[in-house]
């Protein structure tokens, strides 16, 4: 494939998991501001978490997604499954956008607001798995490290610009203002480039194993009985690759629990435990997540020199051993350029999953499967391990116990080091062409 348009289907690619990432992570920015407009008249707290319960429920409809657009990515291709699941995302922005509140339609404003959460947390699930795979093959054997880690710099550029608006709509707008309508513009401005988005993914390229797979299932059985028998992605499919679908779990499962710890948590431990106010909490979280971003391809290619299993290894051992003396750190810390600092020294560990953890999922499956084999099984265990590190670590500390949720992350990321240390060097795996 020509540089030209390797990179054309990276920034296709690349661009729709930005818009994606964005729209998921302004739920939870703005929710401060929304919750009252779509359940009945409480005090805060309650409302919030009414508001959470709801962004709960598009977690673990991640599964689900994973599990839909992986079988539609391996059936139909991925540039289908990535237009389909940037569709979806832009129709439940612009239905939270449009529903009136409690106070106009009652009860149907809750229900609406849960079904537009339903089809993001389709859409993310399946999103996942349909970009790793889209990127990985895209990308090239000598480079796939460094390409595809741009997954990741999308995902936190989606997370910044989430904040960003939210900054700009706090300086602009009077608070009744974004309380009463303003919270509805960071969704519109969603669903807008949601549909740039989805024009980018159409016009990209398939990619060329899925399309060898394709003409490989039409020169042994004619197309449309290879497209309902031969190498449909279904559970049964799976259960061919029992390894790999572990090693998946296994890898991912410390990872996803450290990203969360140290991205979305922190904001709130800053503040909970460290004794920051709320805009410092948010201007460290700012400043760590952009250098965590830029950190990303570099990472990447690192991985392309070195190998991922390497790359694994340091952020297992660095996890394993510094989690609990970082905290203990965290706890006593004084200033924000020294909170600065001790953040991003775990981020830099961190990127040794987040950067490359794509690329080696993708590496470790046939092309059949592989959309399936990256999206299901990474989203089963994002939504018990990742979307419930938050909860842990507040349940911990509520409790009395906070330096347990340290323990907790800790043996979570050495589970993963064991899998590091056995499994193979992926990208030596074969599964993957040029």
């Amino acid at each position: 494939m020509k540089s030209s348009a390797r990179l054309r289907a990276i920034f296709g690619g690349s661009v729709g998991n930005l818009v994606e990432w964005y729209d998921w992570y302004a739920y939870s920015a703005f929710s401060l501001y929304f919750a009252r407009s779509f359940f009945p008249p409480a005090n805060q707290t309650i409302q919030l978490l009414n508001a959470a319960a709801v962004f709960a429920v598009g977690f673990f409809m991640r599964p689900l997604g994973g599990w839909l657009m992986g079988h539609y990515a391996d059936r139909h291709g991925r540039r289908a499954a990535l237009t389909a699941s940037v569709l979806l995302m832009c129709g439940g922005s612009l239905l939270i956008a449009v529903t009136p509140s409690y106070a106009t339609i009652g009860i149907a404003a809750p229900a609406l607001l849960v079904l537009a959460r339903l089809l993001q947390g389709l859409s993310v699930g399946g999103e996942y798995g349909a970009s790793a795979t889209y990127l990985s093959e895209m990308a090239g054997q000598r480079h796939r490290g460094f390409w595809s880690s741009f997954q990741y710099v999308t995902l936190i550029m989606g997370q910044l610009l989430a904040l960003a608006v939210l900054l700009v709509l706090q300086r602009q707008l009077p608070e009744d203002a974004l309380r009463a309508w303003g919270w509805r513009i960071p969704f519109v401005i969603g669903a807008c480039c949601a549909v740039v988005a989805i024009w980018l993914r159409r016009s990209l390229e398939e990619s060329a194993e899925f399309t060898a797979l394709q003409q490989e299932r039409k020169a042994k059985a004619g197309a449309t009985q290879a497209a309902s028998s031969h190498g449909t992605a279904t559970l049964r499919a799976l259960a061919a690759h029992p390894r790999a679908v572990l090693t998946v779990v296994g890898l991912t499962a410390g990872g996803t629990v450290a990203f969360y710890t140290f991205t979305t948590y922190a904001q709130k431990y800053l503040v909970n435990t460290a004794g920051f106010t709320a805009q410092q909490a948010t201007l460290i979280n700012a400043v760590t997540l952009l250098g965590y971003m830029l950190l990303q391809p570099l990472v990447g290619a690192l991985s392309d020199v070195i190998g991922r299993r390497p790359v694994l290894m340091a952020f297992g051992v660095v996890g394993t051993l510094g989690t609990i003396p970082l905290f203990r750190a965290l706890e006593t810390v004084q200033t924000v350029p020294a909170a600065i600092g001790l953040l991003m020294l775990a981020l830099t560990a961190v990127s040794g999953y987040t950067a490359i953890n794509a690329v080696v999922k993708a590496e470790l499956f046939p092309t059949a499967i592989r959309a399936l084999g990256v999206g299901f099984p990474y989203a089963v265990t994002v939504s018990l391990f990742g979307g419930t590190a938050e909860y842990v670590a507040l349940w911990f500390k509520s409790i009395g116990h906070e330096g347990w949720f340290y323990w907790y992350v800790t043996g979570c990321i050495a589970m993963s080091l064991i899998v590091y240390a056995t499994m193979n060097e992926s990208s030596r795996s074969g599964m993957m062409g040029e």
